[in-house]
């Protein structure tokens, strides 16, 4: 697997990441060793996960893997703060205090001196960006964080923490597929001209760039659970699916999988290093894995790019 270097910085990430979101709920600590095991033997590094992914379960996981399905010293390891649940509610805190101790968690769930990449999860109106900035600036000086960023945050609120951090901000972690293009007015040209990187997550469009929504919700899919179905939904009605029957189409003619030809082209856009995907069963994973990536022909990609836009 291709491996990319994020932004301007000096640290390489596999095109496709590992996202665990889905671990310690969905997934189960067997099926994520599985997941593990096929994702690094394909050539992937780099594995994402978040202390709010099932409250420390995905992390608590992925932390009995390393180690013995793979070598810590193989992985990227990438983990994010600033968001929790408590009591069934989301609670976004990203103060110097509940960063760092976020960290100090992280770090003991996964068995690890240290985070190849730590991300502010979300932006937070309630606490000032120099207090966030500056937990990530002491984690990256004690080598808690070797890399620092951000996810989720707009064009402006990227340029002004890179403005204001001693810590050069290496990657912005954002939504971006087909069916999700709104980083592009404004994140993607401040990620350029701060030298940041884009890592994009749901780059399949929630699933349904895979073509199984086409006329049906399966029974096994996100989109019909009770906990995910509003995560998919939007994507499911109007515009979307004009954009997914053109990505089928053209798919098809290509003799290339949906999925195929949808990694393909974000991974070909503009400042993005690579491609967060969260497969839940080893099915899943295979069929990305399998895959090709290759660039798509001009005239398709200008389709497409007409399509969504």
């Amino acid at each position: 697997m291709e491996q990319r270097f994020v932004g301007t910085s000096g640290l390489r990430v596999s095109a496709l990441a590992l996202g665990t979101m889905a671990w310690g709920s969905e997934t189960d600590a067997d099926c994520a060793r599985e997941l593990l095991r096929t994702f690094m033997d394909a050539g992937g590094t780099t594995v994402d996960t978040a202390m709010s992914y099932g409250e420390g379960r995905s992390e608590a996981i992925l932390g009995e893997l390393i180690g013995d399905v793979v070598p810590r010293s193989d992985v990227v390891l990438v983990s994010k703060a600033g968001i929790s649940h408590r009591g069934g509610k989301r609670m976004v805190d990203t103060s110097r205090r509940a960063m760092l101790a976020s960290l100090d968690a992280t770090l003991a769930r996964l068995g690890t001196d240290h985070l190849d990449l730590w991300l502010v999860h979300t932006w937070d109106e309630n606490v000032p960006l120099e207090e966030t900035l500056s937990a990530l600036e002491l984690a990256v000086s004690t080598g808690r964080a070797r890399y620092a960023g951000v996810s989720n945050y707009s064009g402006w609120q990227l340029a002004r923490a890179a403005t204001l951090s001693d810590t050069a901000l290496v990657a912005n972690q954002v939504e971006y597929s087909l069916l999700a293009r709104g980083m592009e007015r404004e994140v993607q040209p401040a990620a350029d001209h701060v030298g940041t990187g884009v890592l994009c997550w749901a780059p399949l469009g929630r699933g349904v760039l895979t073509g199984k929504y086409r006329g049906q919700i399966p029974a096994d899919s996100r989109g019909a659970s009770e906990a995910m179905g509003a995560y998919v939904e939007p994507y499911l009605k109007g515009r979307p699916t004009r954009v997914t029957e053109a990505l089928l189409t053209a798919a098809k003619g290509l003799g290339r999988s949906p999925l195929d030809v949808a990694l393909s082209w974000v991974l070909d856009q503009h400042t993005v290093a690579g491609a967060v995907v969260g497969p839940r069963t080893t099915d899943q994973l295979e069929q990305i894995l399998g895959s090709s990536l290759a660039p798509l022909p001009d005239q398709i990609a200008t389709v497409l790019n007409e399509v969504s836009g």
